[in-house]
């Protein structure tokens, strides 16, 4: 796998773009089913058996079974235990068929699903195309309040085409589709369903128990339809928001796999053979959010100012502990393919962060205060950095700290100054359309810029990669100089476990194998 994929958070789309730009028919995308995780999964025979808990850094009392309503990681956890999607990613990022045998089209608008024969639901009830139709067009409905009802505006229609077999219609053609599919939040449901509640779905696993905020237990699905899969008899994920109290979860072997392990506590696992420690080179990045609903962070000169409080190299290295790399205020990372590379890189420059909030009016003036959390990666730390860097050009910044539990619910996007934690998204087109179209409803700032909007429609459309790399450079420098975020650094996934869970690999859309590890561990007790 080479780094750039690695790190790009995309997946490889040229083949099919040159399929496309020559006029030809486009494919079939994807292929088998997400065979052999890693080297040692593929080296040992997995053992069918045993129980775990999973320590995760995030719950609440939103935590849901719903795929619309979703948000944290934990969410897409469950959504990959109890429910399947058409496709899934595999270890590069390349979208792999899943309940679908095939996603095809010959112009990337109109779009051919044939499904998997056989699939059953926990209740018996065979797959059908209405499953499908249902499953992805109830997160276009206002009523339904999907988180990604941005991605589902582009559904135009979707019907069954015959009997194991839907069409995808396109507002606009839209070569991500297979990699769109694989979102965590368009799992299918069966037709009709309104309570959520007991998660009937294809997943490998069944809901044994679910209490919002505490603990979800599943049980094994018999009927799942990869052969001999799940191995794991059952699995409790639990919610433990403290670094440390989950860490020492691990370590006394209450459980025996945690997500975002503090990057300076690795050397508690990397030093006791018992364990291991798990990286992930990602997208992922923590990000400084200017809200432009008030009139101080709202005015460009203070957010370009804060931008120029960040000590990339320091936080890297200090609060990180080396398992990062400098980002530039742009959502695409370095490695990515997509990556515009040309954009000067935003050094730590406090003359300059003070000429900027001295235009704003920001200085000697009470200003918000820093939300901070430890639900968001090394937000506490940079906050107290910018902090005492802006105290020595006169701007007295304030950090509340406020603590994980219900950080995503009572305090994300609700406070003028505060932090966001972005997970890894499969494609520079996903991104986007989330987090910074206009009105994506996790558009963190409440930044609007109608170039932008209109050069993620075309770069969508465009099977030209020449071109559509060209938009995608634009589209970050607007967000890189205009946008209400900074991103100071991308960071790297760091996962823990005991030695004896084997079949954990790396899919760098998130934690835990892209929030998808319980297809894929066993118990070798």
């Amino acid at each position: 796998m080479s780094n750039d994929t690695i790190k790009n958070g995309g997946f490889n789309r040229r083949d099919m773009m040159r399929v496309l730009a020559a006029g030809g028919l486009l494919g079939t995308v994807g292929g088998t089913l997400l065979g052999a995780s890693t080297a040692a999964q593929a080296a040992e025979k997995p053992k069918q058996g045993g129980k775990i808990r999973v320590a995760y850094d995030t719950g609440s009392a939103a935590d849901s079974l719903d795929p619309a309503k979703g948000s944290s990681g934990a969410d897409y956890i469950r959504f990959f235990m109890f429910y399947s999607g058409l496709t899934q990613f595999d270890e590069t990022l390349a979208p792999r068929m899943n309940l679908a045998d095939s996603v095809s089209s010959s112009d990337a608008k109109v779009w051919t699903v044939k499904l998997r024969k056989g699939v059953t639901f926990h209740d018996g009830k065979s797959l059908t195309p209405a499953d499908v139709v249902f499953s992805l067009m109830r997160h276009k409905d206002p009523q339904t309040a999907s988180k990604v009802k941005t991605l589902a505006d582009q559904f135009e229609e979707i019907k069954a085409s015959g009997p194991n077999e839907v069409q995808i219609t396109l507002t606009t053609p839209n070569a991500d589709l297979p990699a769109i599919l694989a979102t965590p939040q368009l799992v299918i449901v069966k037709d009709g369903t309104t309570n959520f509640m007991t998660g009937v779905g294809t997943g490998p696993y069944k809901v044994k128990s679910f209490q919002p905020g505490v603990s979800t237990v599943g049980a094994r699905n018999g009927n799942y339809f990869k052969p001999g899969r799940p191995y794991l008899d059952e699995i409790e994920l639990v919610s433990i928001s403290d670094d440390s109290a989950r860490l020492n979860a691990l370590l006394s072997g209450d459980v025996q796999l945690i997500n975002s392990v503090d990057p300076r506590s690795t050397k508690r696992i990397t030093s006791n053979p018992a364990f291991t420690l798990h990286e992930t080179k990602s997208g992922l990045y923590t990000d400084l959010v200017m809200r432009r609903d008030d009139r101080m962070t709202g005015n460009p000169d203070f957010v370009l100012g804060m931008k120029y409080l960040f000590n990339r190299e320091q936080i890297r290295s200090a609060v990180f502990a080396g398992y990062a790399v400098i980002g530039n205020d742009q959502p695409i990372p370095p490695g990515h393919r997509y990556f515009n590379a040309s954009l000067p890189q935003r050094a730590f420059d406090p003359d300059k962060a003070k000429f900027h909030l001295q235009k704003a009016g920001a200085v000697g003036v009470t200003l918000p205060p820093i939300y901070a959390t430890p639900a968001a990666n090394g937000s506490v730390d940079m906050a107290q950095l910018i902090q005492q860097s802006a105290a020595k050009i006169g701007v007295n910044l304030t950090v509340q700290r406020v603590p994980g539990d219900g950080y995503w619910s009572n305090h994300w996007m609700k406070h003028p100054l505060g932090f966001g934690s972005v997970n890894p998204r499969p494609s520079a087109d996903v991104l986007f359309t989330q987090f910074f179209k206009s009105d994506a409803p996790w558009n963190e700032s409440g930044w609007k810029s109608a170039r932008f909007d209109q050069l993620l429609l075309a770069a969508r459309a465009e099977t030209d990669e020449t071109k559509r790399k060209q938009m995608y450079d634009e589209m970050q420098a607007i967000v890189c100089n205009e946008g209400g975020i900074g991103i100071p650094a991308f960071i790297s996934l760091l996962d823990g476990c005991d030695r004896r869970l084997k079949g954990l690999g790396s899919i760098p859309t998130g934690a835990l194998m892209g929030f998808s590890f319980s297809d894929h561990v066993w118990w070798d007790a």
